[in-house]
C-alpha cells in the first residue's frame, strides 16, 4: 500500500521540510520545539505560492520566535479565532440584547440595513475609525439624518464595548471611540390639514396595503412604529376600543386609544388564520421590523419627501393641541411616562390659546379709524395713545 505523503528534509536549515502528498500537492513546513520542549510544526505555505527562498527566511523566523519564548502557532491561531462582524452581531450581540433592550429590532434594522453590507466581511479587527467614518460619509451624502448616523456609530461602540468585556478575539480596541456624525436636531415636522389629506389618498393608494393599514394606523393613534407592526388581534379589547401594548419603550405596558377611524380599519383588514400579527409580511408572516421602504414610496407620492414616520406621532400629537386637549390628555394618548417628553407641545398650547383669545375681536369691534396720532374722543374727552 502506498505512502499517502513525503517528508524531505532541507539538509541546510535544520527543522526545515517540504511535504509532498500522492496528490502532488507540495507545502513547506518548519519544525521547532516550545518552551516546555515539545515539539511542534508550523505550516508555512505551498509551493505553488512560496518560492524555496521566501519558504526558508519564514521558517528561520518561526524557530527564532520559538528560541525567544513566543509561540509561533499563538499569533496564527489568535488570527483564526477572530469573528468576522457580521458573525458577531448574529451569534452574540443580538442575542444579547434581545433579552433586556426593547428596542432591539432598530439595532438589527440598522445593522442590516447600513452596517453589515458595508463592513460585516471584515473580522472584528479589521474594522477601523476609516472605515466607519466612510459609512457615515457615504449615508450623509445619501441624505440620512445625524440621528440616524449617530446611532450606527452608537451601536458600534457599544457593539466592541460588549466584545472588550466578552473577551471575544480582535474586540480590544474599539474603532468607534471618539466619532460623531454631529449634533442630533430635535426636529419636530407637523402635517398641515392640506398634507394630511394628500397623505391619506397615497395610503390608500399603495400597493402593499397590509402595510399601508399598519402606517394609516400610526397616524390615527399616535403610535410607535413597533407598537403597531408587532401588534396582535389578540390585543384588541373591541368593547373597550383599547390595543394593548404588552411592553412599550418605557418598559411598561400601555394601552391605545381606538378611535372610530381605527375601529373601522381594524374591521377591515382581513385575517390571516393561524397567524396572531394584525399586519404580518406577506413574504414571511412576521411582522415587519421596518416599513421604510412602502413608507418611502408613500411619502413621495404623496410630495412630503422629507416627512418621517415618526413625525406621524408628532403630528398626532400636533391635531389634538391645537384643538384644545391638554397636554396631560396628549401625555396618556402617546403613553409617555414623564411630562416633560409632552412638553415639546407645549408651543403648541401657547398658539392655540393666541388664535382663542383673537376670537374677541368678532365680540369687541373697533372703530375703522381705530386708534391714530389724533387719539379718540369719549364723551367729549380727549385721549391720545403713546404721548
Amino acid at each position: 500500500m502506498g505512502r499517502k505523503k513525503i517528508d524531505f528534509f532541507d539538509a541546510r536549515q535544520r527543522g526545515f521540510m517540504l511535504e509532498v502528498r500522492c496528490s502532488g500537492g507540495k507545502t513547506y513546513y518548519q519544525r521547532y520545539t516550545d518552551e516546555r520542549g515539545r515539539e511542534r510544526q508550523y505550516k508555512i505555505g505551498p509551493t505553488d505560492v512560496l518560492t524555496l527562498e521566501q519558504a526558508r527566511r519564514k521558517a528561520r523566523q518561526v524557530v527564532a520566535e520559538a528560541l525567544l519564548g513566543a509561540d509561533p502557532q499563538q499569533k496564527r491561531r489568535e488570527m483564526r479565532a477572530v469573528p468576522r462582524l457580521s458573525l458577531f452581531v448574529q451569534e452574540r450581540y443580538l442575542p444579547y440584547v434581545r433579552t433586556y433592550k426593547n428596542s432591539w429590532q432598530t439595532d438589527e434594522t440598522v445593522l442590516r440595513i447600513h452596517v453589515l453590507p458595508e463592513l460585516g466581511h471584515l473580522a472584528l479587527d479589521e474594522v477601523k475609525a476609516d472605515a466607519i467614518a466612510n459609512l457615515i460619509n457615504r449615508m450623509r451624502e445619501s441624505g440620512y439624518a445625524s440621528g440616524t448616523m449617530n446611532r450606527v456609530i452608537v451601536i458600534l461602540r457599544y457593539m466592541y464595548n460588549l466584545a472588550r468585556k466578552w473577551k471575544v478575539p480582535g474586540g480590544i480596541d474599539n474603532p468607534a471611540t471618539g466619532l460623531t456624525a454631529g449634533p442630533d436636531v430635535l426636529r419636530n415636522r407637523f402635517l398641515t390639514e392640506e398634507e394630511t389629506e394628500i397623505l391619506v389618498r397615497s395610503i390608500h393608494a399603495d400597493e402593499n396595503q397590509t402595510a399601508a393599514r399598519a402606517i394609516m394606523l400610526l397616524l390615527l393613534t399616535g403610535g410607535r412604529r413597533n407598537e403597531i407592526t408587532f401588534a396582535q388581534w389578540d390585543y384588541i379589547d373591541w368593547k373597550n376600543k383599547t390595543l394593548l401594548v404588552p411592553k412599550s419603550k418605557s418598559g411598561h405596558a400601555r394601552m391605545i386609544a381606538l378611535n372610530k377611524p381605527a375601529i373601522a380599519l381594524l374591521t377591515s383588514a382581513p385575517r390571516i388564520e393561524g397567524n396572531p400579527y394584525i399586519f404580518p409580511s406577506p413574504v414571511t408572516g412576521r411582522p415587519s421590523a421596518s416599513l421604510y421602504f412602502p413608507w418611502d414610496r408613500i411619502r413621495k407620492r404623496a410630495g412630503l419627501p422629507d416627512v418621517r414616520l415618526h413625525d406621524l406621532r408628532h403630528s398626532f400629537a400636533s391635531f389634538l393641541v391645537n384643538r384644545g386637549v391638554s397636554l396631560y390628555v396628549v401625555q396618556g394618548l402617546l403613553g409617555h411616562l414623564h411630562a416633560r417628553t409632552t412638553q415639546r407641545y407645549a408651543h403648541l398650547t401657547r398658539e392655540t390659546l393666541n388664535d382663542a383669545a383673537d376670537l374677541i375681536q368678532d365680540a369687541v369691534r373697533l372703530p375703522d379709524a381705530g386708534f391714530g396720532h389724533r387719539g379718540a374722543s369719549v364723551n367729549g374727552h380727549a385721549f391720545r395713545i403713546g404721548v
